[in-house]
This record gives structure tokens, C-alpha cells and sequence, in this order.
């Protein structure tokens, strides 16, 4: 079974940083990627940023790029989100996964492992 859980969510100024954590459980997680995913108030959980098994290769919702920035540290089970210029839209509940073997990077089916979530508010 496979555990993941997020940290580093909080309350924060439109134009600030957070960084979140994401510490999976387990000796396989670096045999898949990983993906960050949110969720606002009535709405559809949607795609952040995904990561590669090595790192070498990242992916980015285009209303994020250029602000967030995914990265993993395999020695340490971790895979991290640092979000910078965040907006009052940025404001959900944001969600770790580990992707399965195959499918998309962007959609929620194709993730097999999900964290619990963290809390993330911005404001104007």
C-alpha cells in the first residue's frame, strides 16, 4: 500500500511563494511519475505539473507555467511544488498522485496513488 502526504499548504499574499512537500511511503517511487493536481470549490479536479521518474522530463498546465516549478528527490521519496507569483485564482486544495505505469500525465484516471490534499488560500 502506498501512502503519500502533502505539506507546505497555508495562507498566503497574491504575489508570494509556498513550497509544497509531498513524502510518499514505500521502495518504488522512483519507478513512477508524479503529478500535482488541485481542486477549487465546485470544481473538477485539474492538473498541475508532473515529473518524471528521474526529474529529466517535467510537464505544466499552462495557466501555472512559468510560476510553478515541480522537482523530486528520489533519496528522500519527495516529490516538491514550488509555486511563485501565485494568484487569488491558485487558491484549492492541492493534491499529490502517483501516476500508473501508462496513460496521460494530465488526467486523474491515470494516477493510481492519491495524498490526502493541502489547503492551499490566496488572497487579494
Amino acid at each position: 500500500q502506498v501512502q503519500l502526504e502533502e505539506s507546505g499548504g497555508g495562507l498566503v499574499q497574491a504575489g508570494g511563494s509556498l513550497r509544497l512537500s509531498c513524502v510518499a511511503s514505500g521502495r518504488t517511487f522512483s519507478s513512477y511519475a508524479m503529478g500535482w493536481f488541485r481542486q477549487a470549490p465546485k470544481k473538477e479536479r485539474e492538473f498541475v505539473a508532473a515529473i518524471s521518474r528521474t526529474g529529466d522530463s517535467t510537464y505544466y498546465a499552462d495557466s501555472v507555467k512559468g510560476r510553478f516549478t515541480i522537482s523530486r528527490d528520489n533519496a528522500k521519496n519527495t516529490v516538491y511544488l514550488q509555486m511563485n507569483s501565485l494568484k487569488p485564482e491558485d487558491t484549492a486544495v492541492y493534491y499529490c498522485a502517483r501516476k500508473r505505469g501508462a496513460g496521460n500525465r494530465d488526467i486523474v484516471i491515470d494516477y493510481a496513488y492519491w495524498g490526502q490534499g493541502t489547503q492551499v488560500t490566496v488572497s487579494s
